[in-house]
């Protein structure tokens, strides 16, 4: 089973990647590439390199049209993403995946001037998704496990919308997921 998941991301990436990712001048694939390409370059564990390409596959799975915020539409494609990925990857990946979204929450709440750095797309995705957390809400949400990693994806997020920026393709990318399966060992897992 956990082999197979390779051939169904590569399916997803084939069948949606060159859609428009929501709202930015990059599609879905260019915008996976560039985050995943964000993480090898800090060196990051493979488990978050692999997290960095997937965290957006929900948008994927949960195909809403193009800018689903321009129709106050929230995709949910943080928890989308959940079930695909369970059963094949540990917590290393589906956590940050999972809290990429609440990451952009706290971040709005720690960081003055995160929010003025968003896109368009990301703001009105932020309302959409409850806004910025409060004082409490940060304070939980920096207390949960991979709340660091999922705080390093969204900025490798933030920054993954760059129009012709180079990176490695996709199979590149795909060795390092195979390398996070649940059957091919702790290396891949190890906390950053």
């Amino acid at each position: 089973m956990s082999a197979e998941i390779v051939q169904r991301i590569e399916r997803l990436f084939a069948g949606g990647g060159d859609r428009a990712y929501s709202g930015e001048q990059v599609s879905q694939l260019e915008h996976a590439l560039q985050s995943a390409q964000a993480a090898e370059r800090d060196g990051a564990a493979d488990a978050l390199v692999c997290a960095a390409l997937l965290h957006d596959i929900g948008h994927l799975l949960n195909d809403q049209g193009e800018t689903p915020t321009l129709r106050e539409i929230d995709d949910r494609h943080q928890y989308a993403a959940v079930p695909f990925l369970r059963g094949s990857f540990d917590d290393a990946v589906i956590a940050p995946i999972r809290l990429h979204v609440d990451a952009k929450r706290y971040l709005c709440a720690v960081e003055p001037d995160y929010l003025a750095r968003l896109s368009p797309d990301s703001v009105r995705s932020l309302r959409l998704q409850g806004g910025a957390f409060g004082a409490v809400q940060a304070q939980r949400f920096a207390a949960l496990p991979f709340a660091a990693d999922a705080v390093r994806l969204r900025r490798w997020d933030d920054a993954a919308k760059v129009p012709g920026r180079r990176t490695p393709p996709l199979s590149h990318y795909l060795d390092t997921v195979r390398r996070c399966l649940r059957d091919s060992g702790a290396a891949a897992r190890a906390p950053t």
